[in-house]
């Protein structure tokens, strides 16, 4: 019997339905990606311009340059869009240029206040683009392999125009790191999955590629300018479709970034994300507002029947055991699909308690302060 007639029995209800809407999108939609075999689009591997924003960022530069020149791939180009640097990062290019006929710089030495954040220098890298096919990342990032042109290039099929790649943050002893990387995972396992289930709404600006047409075909970045970030989610967002875009997540296509080393940076990072979520289109905001609320209501109405519940526990712990083995096993072949090693997932009811209520209130926060304030 349970405690508290006509409540108890609401809650007995709520955790019955968000249990079945977890698993829905546990089976129905992160599966796609927890059970995703790649199938090679095509070989026939046209010219790409690679594109780098690049602003005080010779350190990054030092370590991403060597990499991209050393990929293996029959013809490519690599546009640095130096952002008004103050430190050393105009004199190293100007050394990778006398070296690289197929590196060139696109030089910004005034900032433009109605462009934002990336999309200035960015679009400025786009129009100096030679070949339609573009591949994009940032200047603090680093390809783990040789074939990171070659394996983004092959996801494109006849009717692609965007591919979406993954960028992990590389492995520290932290809490904070494993936080941010577990994060980073199930962010992962949102807009790849999505985009299998023919429903992008998003990727990262560290590893996404699409076609110079494309984005004039969509006129850029204008229907966001005013936005500082979105160059890529919001993007990804008013350009894709059920079958322009695909996906491409194997290990030669990664792309490592160092990650935040303060609470306080990645609190930032996080709230020009969450802020910028509230611009997606309204079935996207829909959808994972669904995903979140029932992540909310489960746990809640989880804590609430194992207090008040009597004959119903055993069926409660075993409806969320069952929970448990289900979520454990996708975000385990998830994190095994995107080489994420040491996060500890038998734990990962912990994370996503921490998660649900941290995007919640940061999702609060956001829809009172607008992107361009941080």
């Amino acid at each position: 019997m349970i405690v508290g007639s006509t409540f108890a029995y609401v809650v007995l209800i709520v955790f019955a339905c968000t249990w079945l809407i977890q698993m829905i999108f546990h089976w129905g939609v992160f599966s796609r990606l927890a059970f995703y075999k790649k199938t090679i689009k095509s070989t026939n591997y046209e010219p790409v311009s690679v594109i780098v924003c690049a602003r005080d960022a010779y350190d990054g530069l030092v370590h991403l340059v060597p990499k991209l020149i050393s990929q293996d791939y029959p013809v490519f180009e690599i546009i640095i869009v130096n952002d008004c640097s103050e430190d050393e990062t105009a004199e190293y290019l100007k050394n990778v240029v006398r070296k690289h006929k197929n590196v060139s710089v696109v030089s910004l030495t005034q900032h433009l206040n109605f462009f934002h954040g990336k999309k200035f220098p960015l679009s400025m890298g786009i129009k100096s683009a030679k070949y339609d096919l573009l591949l994009l990342t940032d200047a603090d990032c680093v390809p783990t392999d040789n074939q990171w042109i070659k394996s983004m290039v092959g996801s494109y099929g006849t009717s692609t125009e965007l591919v979406l790649g993954y960028g992990p943050y590389m492995q520290r002893k932290t809490l904070l790191n494993k936080l941010i990387r577990f994060d980073t995972l199930y962010t992962a396992m949102q807009y790849l999955s999505m985009a299998l289930c023919r429903h992008p709404y998003m990727g990262v600006g560290r590893n996404l590629s699409y076609r110079k047409s494309t984005f004039y075909k969509n006129k850029g970045f204008t229907s966001h300018y005013g936005i500082a970030s979105g160059d890529d989610d919001l993007f990804v967002s008013q350009a894709a479709n059920h079958w322009n875009t695909e996906v491409s997540i194997e290990a030669e296509t990664r792309v490592e970034s160092e990650p935040k080393n303060t609470l306080d940076s990645w609190l930032r990072q996080k709230r020009r994300h969450y802020s910028t979520g509230l611009s997606y289109k309204p079935e996207t905001q829909l959808l994972l507002g669904l995903l979140l609320s029932s992540r909310l209501f489960y746990y809640t109405s989880l804590i609430f029947l194992l207090y008040m519940a009597t004959d119903f526990r055993v069926h409660i712990l075993g409806a969320a055991l069952i929970h448990y083995i289900t979520q454990v096993t996708i975000y385990s072949l998830s994190a095994k699909k995107l080489g994420e090693k040491n996060l500890c997932l038998i734990f990962t009811p912990f994370y996503d308690c921490f998660f649900t209520i941290f995007t919640t209130v940061m999702g609060f926060l956001g829809s009172f302060f607008k992107p361009k304030s941080w």
